[in-house]
């Protein structure tokens, strides 16, 4: 202001400015109620899809029955099933969860029951094992589909008996648990290939839950990202505020193959190098994705888009499995099972 000042003028400016002020408070607390409502625990999301999800998850909560969560990779199944255990009677309790792809098939025994001192080699004392430790909680078992026929076996007799030995042992054990499942695998198919036991599958697919993929409800990307930009806010103590409107855009327009996770690690990335207030397009690094739309590949089926997506991130990174995986947004061991199935090679193979 210039001087001398005129005390009406004064007056007009403290008063726009205390309006201006209630304003903002007012939109961020209506910000917050409104991601509230969108809220299922660690999850967010308007989609009509994802809000039948929610309400459906709260209802069978409040039962003890056996849960599927089938979905992609990425798309928060395992917050989805911490989710209902914390809406459930057993939320005192513990949420164990174990990922049967990732251990081997001969210790995925001892690593769900448990085993006794000396059973084998390594066994040098006694170990509870996954059911034990999530005795009056929950048991999330990740990647089910890809147990071998004979934990098939094992795991359907513990379920309908509600006991188990310890590898090594001879004393049953009772447990009280309960099973929520989940795969990114057609367990029906699987049924009707014979990969996989009848009998167990209905018995973990009291009540199915079936996540849809980030592709599908894109309306839920700028809600994420905002819930992305305050988590990490929060974790790297930055003032980020929101995103551009032009890098919005980039992220509506691609197809996120990983999902949730890939949308959460490009955030992520993006709020380490930003320098603003604001992330913009300069700060979004996704291999392919400036010229992921429109190309060549428009019109083809979905896993041919996917195929070449991946070929198109291992072969930037120089076929880095781990950091192609990060980029992907999904873990080595489903890399290496897409790699499998679409048989891709090496350029110099």
């Amino acid at each position: 202001m210039v001087k001398p000042l005129d005390p009406e003028e004064v007056s007009l400016l403290i008063e726009r400015l205390l309006k201006s002020q209630e304003l903002l408070k007012e939109v961020s607390f209506l910000r917050k109620e409104l991601t509230k409502q969108y809220r299922f625990h660690d999850l967010v999301s308007k989609s009509p899809k994802m809000q039948k999800i929610f309400e459906l998850a709260r209802t069978v909560a409040k039962s003890n029955s056996n849960i599927l969560i089938l979905g992609e990779s990425g798309t928060g199944k395992e917050l989805l099933a911490r989710a209902i255990h914390n809406e459930s009677p057993r939320a005192n309790g513990p949420f164990v969860a174990v990922s049967c792809v990732a251990i081997p098939d001969t210790l995925l025994e001892s690593e769900l029951f448990g085993h006794e001192k000396g059973a084998f080699t390594d066994a040098i004392s006694q170990k509870k094992g996954k059911f034990e430790l999530a005795h009056g909680g929950t048991l999330f078992l990740d990647e089910i589909g890809d147990i071998s026929p004979k934990m098939q076996l094992t795991l359907l007799r513990v379920l309908e008996e509600k006991e188990f030995t310890r590898v090594g042992g001879t004393k049953p054990i009772k447990v009280d648990v309960r099973i929520i499942a989940a795969t990114n695998r057609d367990l029906q198919k699987a049924v009707q290939e014979g990969r996989f036991r009848d009998d167990l599958y209905y018995r973990l697919n009291v009540i199915t839950i079936h996540l849809p993929p980030l592709r599908e409800r894109k309306e839920d990307i700028p809600l994420l990202v905002q819930h992305f930009i305050e988590k990490f806010n929060l974790q790297m103590g930055k003032k980020v505020e929101r995103i551009s409107d032009e890098a919005l855009r980039m992220l509506m327009q691609y197809d996120w193959p990983g999902n949730v996770r890939e949308l959460e690690n490009t955030i992520e990335r993006a709020m380490v190098i930003t320098k603003g207030k604001a992330i913009t397009p300069e700060d979004i690094e996704i291999p392919s994705l400036q010229k992921n739309f429109p190309t060549e590949e428009s019109g083809k089926t979905l896993e041919a888009v996917e195929r070449a997506h991946i070929l198109r991130v291992l072969n930037e990174t120089d076929w880095n499995i781990q950091r192609s995986a990060q980029i992907l947004g999904i873990d080595r061991t489903t890399l290496y099972n897409k790699i499998k199935k679409y048989n891709l090679k090496k350029p110099e193979d």
